[in-house]
């Protein structure tokens, strides 16, 4: 993206991994926690990449910015994670430019995710873009391209049904229960983890169930203490977890953590039991579900649990598309703007130093030459002059590059390089 003049690296690059390719146990070696990102963040900044986006979900862990080559990317991804190099090879992907903007576009949009119309990724980004103008990575391009994506999610939510009917892991979990667990109206249930994906379990396990026996734990009793009187659910300390799990028949574990917050020697094998995991990396150790009468449930398992609006919601795929172009192509319009924009900053500069030059001979010349109303006059024509090449340039019937070196040779300009 050389012409662009956004970068000292002429590449925008996308390295990831998601769903589609690897499973949850393989996203869970490549998920970053925040500290991680922020060291990653650091660390990129140091090493001369110029503007960085990383996200890391549930279904995916990505990072999106300027650097030499896609390969510096991948190793800062699998220097500050768990996964390889060779893990990257077998599973991960590659985006540059073009293909790497339409990219964030369908997944910022909901139409790369799991769970089709699923927009929880918009706040991710939201978040990650916050965090990387705090780290000095948020460059003008990555600002645009973020409100730009942004702009289309907000689209289609409004303007289209693709998330009719709840879309999220945390109702896909509800679905689970519902369509798996029998007699789930007089089961017990505990979730473990109040987190964003941990509240919204909760609301839908209130609103789509009408459960009464629903017991929360949190790390953190404030925030547990809030959702319950929130959603009128019990509430008990963390030191009671092992307890509670064995009181309760279904186990939802949504803590976030970097390893199992439920270990093997928590779970008792006395009766049949549910246990969800919406994490990544996993939160229950994988010895939890080879007991005797457990039922371990996982995000790649609960991502195929659909509602019977999903085929509905397949069909506005297309006018979400139509939107996706229409913004997308906006944004290439802004993009386009910036080839010109050094030429025009030089014409700009240029005039300025000849209306300097003129209006200082001209005073020396006239006696009682009104300098000031005369820089007021000049400096509208400049600006009338500069909006006019502007326009020119943006006219898609003209030879842009022609026209650049046109004005360039007659004006004698000189462009500063990235």
């Amino acid at each position: 993206m050389k012409k662009y003049h956004i970068s000292r690296h002429h590449r925008f690059i996308t390295v990831g991994l998601n769903y589609e390719k690897a499973d949850a146990a393989t996203r869970g070696l490549f998920a970053l926690d925040d500290a991680s990102t922020a060291v990653l963040l650091d660390r990129a900044l140091e090493e001369g990449v110029d503007g960085l986006l990383v996200t890391s979900t549930c279904n995916r862990t990505e990072l999106h910015g300027f650097a030499q080559a896609p390969q510096h990317l991948i190793r800062l991804l699998c220097d500050y994670s768990n996964g390889t190099e060779a893990d990257f090879d077998r599973v991960g992907y590659v985006y540059q430019n073009q293909e790497a903007i339409g990219h964030l576009f369908r997944v910022g949009t909901g139409l790369d995710s799991q769970i089709l119309g699923d927009f929880e990724i918009i706040s991710q980004l939201k978040k990650s873009f916050k965090l990387s103008r705090k780290h000095g990575l948020a460059n003008p391009f990555m600002e645009r391209l973020v409100n730009a994506v942004i702009q289309a999610s907000k689209r289609i939510k409004n303007e289209t049904g693709i998330s009719s009917g709840a879309t999220s892991v945390a109702f896909a979990s509800v679905q689970y229960l519902l369509a798996r667990v029998p007699d789930i109206a007089n089961k017990k249930i505990l979730l473990f983890g109040t987190g964003k994906i941990g509240r919204n379990t909760c609301e839908n396990l209130v609103k789509h169930t009408g459960h009464d026996q629903i017991t929360l734990i949190n790390r953190t009793q404030d925030r547990a203490d809030a959702l319950g009187r929130k959603f009128h659910v019990r509430v008990q300390p963390v030191e009671a977890l092992r307890e509670e799990i064995a009181a309760n028949d279904v186990l939802i574990v949504a803590t976030g953590a970097t390893r199992p917050t439920v270990t093997a020697p928590m779970v008792p094998a006395d009766k049949p039991r549910w246990i969800l995991d919406l994490t990544i990396p996993f939160n229950v150790a994988r010895e939890v579900g080879v007991k005797n009468g457990i039922t371990l449930v996982d995000l790649d398992q609960l991502s195929r649990i659909t509602d019977n609006t999903l085929q509905q919601r397949r069909s506005y795929i297309p006018q979400a598309e139509s939107i996706i172009a229409e913004v997308h192509g906006e944004f290439n319009q802004w993009l386009e703007s910036r080839r010109f924009a050094p030429v025009i900053r030089a014409l700009k500069a240029k005039l300025k130093t000849m209306k300097e030059e003129e209006l200082d001979n001209q005073a020396r010349k006239i006696d009682g030459f009104d300098a000031s109303q005369a820089d007021v006059v000049t400096e509208r024509i400049i600006q009338k002059i500069t909006r006019h090449f502007a326009n020119h340039l943006k006219d898609s019937d003209i030879d842009t590059d022609d026209s650049l070196e046109l004005i360039q040779k007659v004006f004698q300009l000189e462009i500063p390089q990235r």
